[in-house]
């Protein structure tokens, strides 16, 4: 499958690099830069999902997980909590395979694109916290940057972008362009644990992103734009 695959992303103008096992994965992004990743749970001497945890913060760059069976949505779950920005199940056709390729890359694309347009109001401060649009690099302190995934980023911007008014579900999967067909609801719900995460100081009690029962989500601080 493997050799089908980036046979086909290369007859349609991608430049691939197809590896076996994440020691090669490993290599291959200690040498160049990815414009998108996509990771086969299903490995014969390897858990995919461990390979998503060693790819966190690692590569900035959007990830599409290959997932084994409709049924089993727990690994579909743990992938996008763990940052996966899409994922298709097999068995799945090419063309729809190339088509979730390039949406996502179009998504990833945008959201650098939005970035340069608002170059000159590039910074939100909210809490402690600061967000580069130009740069997509969170920040709090002097600590290191806080890695987003493609998701995480665009909520997080549709949250800076309306603070303190109620956003609901519909409105923040149309902003994180989140493709998810099975579990809807749900990958809102994990975007926003992962962020919490990230952001609040106590996740299970969170001060920033509220949740406004039956109507969605809210960012409850103000934010200055610089």
């Amino acid at each position: 499958m493997r050799h089908l695959v980036s046979d086909y992303l290369a007859s349609n103008a991608f430049e691939v690099s197809a590896v076996a096992d994440g020691d090669a994965m490993d290599r291959v992004l200690a040498q160049k830069a990815a414009d998108l990743i996509v990771l086969d749970l299903q490995l014969r001497n390897e858990n995919g999902l461990d390979l998503m945890r060693r790819l966190d913060g690692r590569a900035d760059a959007p990830i599409i997980l290959i997932t084994g069976s409709r049924s089993d949505e727990a690994d579909k779950v743990i992938g996008l909590e763990l940052g996966a920005d899409d994922y298709i199940t097999k068995p799945f056709g090419l063309r729809e395979f190339l088509a979730r390729v390039r949406a996502v890359l179009r998504r990833s694309d945008a959201v650098a694109a939005a970035g340069k347009r608002r170059s000159d109001r590039s910074t939100y401060r909210f809490g402690e916290w600061q967000l580069s649009l130009r740069t997509r690099r969170l920040t709090t302190g002097d600590g290191p940057p806080v890695p987003l995934t493609a998701g995480e980023f665009n909520l997080l911007t549709a949250f800076l972008r309306a603070p303190q008014q109620v956003l609901s579900r519909e409105q923040l999967l149309a902003a994180s362009r989140v493709h998810d067909d099975e579990v809807f609801d749900r990958s809102i719900d994990v975007l926003i644990l992962r962020l919490r995460r990230k952001i609040e100081t106590n996740p299970s009690q969170p001060r920033l992103i509220r949740t406004e029962r039956g109507a969605g989500y809210v960012l409850a601080v103000p934010v200055e734009v610089a």
